[in-house]
């Protein structure tokens, strides 16, 4: 959850009269989560919202579940080809379950020329690449690389991105997407060991007052859908705003990584989480400090979560031939750990440069059709130099 906060015009108290200067009333909208008893903000609108023209056919979305062995795997990254057109159709989720999906995103697309709203999920964007804004109901919020954007389901929103190359890593919750509950004091601020505050939560600046008629187009998602909504008015016509419910972004270079004398546990590196699964940033920072350490991590089983690592810059200690944009999936039932002739070799080093992003699921995560062409076969048995296995081939493992 983030804080309190508010832009634009509102009237002295919520559900009062507030006027227009023509002395029509604005339209109060309450947005928010869990019926009436999760976070929620009020917005006020120069047009009814559900003032709709057409309703368009809806347009089959979603990834397919494809059948794979209980296996670890890598795919090896996107080499900066476009994904697709648009925000939407370059979306490829290689990753999915009954809590979340996972996907990547290179579109071509400089700016959105619909409006979107997720209605099940919130949304992760992490912006490998790229720099722009996101445009919303609730205002102008400003990103650049390295930029985790939090999207509350419900809100209508676009993309404008700047000139160069636009890489995103998004991943969709199916329940609320939350800062971590161990740093907040019962009130929700978080605490003074958390490794981020309120400070480095960054808001919508600026609202955006869209006041032309036309046809507007919000492509709605819904249950494997992507249902098309016609508005006569900008979706964008927002004078004024409160509560706790709103986009914001936080850059993981404002993560301060928690350290140790011996090797701390992913945990540490926590930054959001959800009922399904939590989100963890591998930001650069100082090695452990015991004389007889060992920076590498140590083998571990998943006994209850799949861990996904996507890796975003930096050379990764842990592991070899994984590249920038890569990710590795790592089962629950299977152990894992450093690649071999890695944990001799972190001994006595002092500092990582790495940056990656962890995703930890609480149930299996399933690899999508997609996902199959971009398998690095050989993966699963890299750990045993005396073998040279690969992994089923991947036209054997769709359903």
């Amino acid at each position: 959850m983030a804080y309190y906060y508010r832009l634009g015009d509102i009237p002295h108290k919520r559900h009062t009269q507030f006027r227009k200067p023509d002395g029509s009333l604005y339209h109060e909208q309450l947005v928010g989560t869990l019926g009436f008893s999760g976070v929620s903000s009020l917005l006020y609108h120069q047009h009814a919202p559900t003032r709709i023209t057409r309703i368009g056919e809806p347009v089959l979305y979603g990834p397919v579940k494809s059948n794979v062995p209980l296996a670890p795997y890598h795919l090896r990254p996107f080499r900066g080809e476009s994904t697709g057109e648009d925000y939407l159709s370059a979306r490829k989720t290689v990753l999915m379950n009954k809590d979340c999906t996972i996907s990547i995103c290179l579109p071509r697309q400089r700016q959105m020329d619909y409006f979107y709203k997720n209605a099940l999920a919130d949304e992760i964007v992490f912006i490998h690449e790229g720099s722009g804004e996101l445009r919303s109901q609730m205002g102008r919020l400003k990103v650049q690389a390295g930029d985790y954007v939090v999207i509350p389901r419900t809100i209508i929103h676009q993309w404008k991105w700047n000139e160069g190359p636009v890489r995103l890593l998004i991943t969709e919750s199916f329940s609320p997407v939350e800062t971590v509950r161990r740093y907040r004091n019962h009130f929700g601020q978080l605490l003074e060991h958390s490794p981020y505050c309120e400070r480095d939560l960054r808001p919508p600046h600026e609202l955006i007052i869209e006041d032309a008629p036309g046809d507007y187009l919000v492509q709605i998602k819904k249950e494997g859908f992507l249902h098309q909504y016609h508005y006569d008015f900008s979706p964008l016509d927002v004078v004024g705003w409160d509560g706790y419910f709103y986009p914001y972004a936080f850059s993981i270079h404002n993560f301060e990584p928690i350290t140790g004398r011996i090797h701390q546990p992913p945990p540490v590196h926590q930054t959001f989480q959800t009922e399904g699964f939590v989100v963890c940033s591998f930001v650069p920072r100082l090695f452990d400090y015991h004389p007889l350490s060992i920076p590498a991590p140590y083998n571990h089983s998943n006994v209850d979560s799949d861990e996904i690592l996507y890796y975003v810059e930096g050379n990764f200690m842990s592991r070899k031939g994984v590249d920038i944009g890569s990710f590795t999936i790592h089962p629950s039932g299977l152990p894992h750990g450093p690649h071999p002739g890695t944990v001799e070799a972190s001994i006595g080093k002092k500092e990582t440069h790495e940056l990656a992003v962890m995703i930890d699921t609480f149930k299996p995560l399933y690899l999508t059709v997609d996902a199959l062409e971009f398998l690095d076969e050989n993966y699963p048995m890299s750990w045993n130099p005396d073998i040279g296995g690969t992994n089923p081939r991947p036209a054997d493992m769709m359903d």
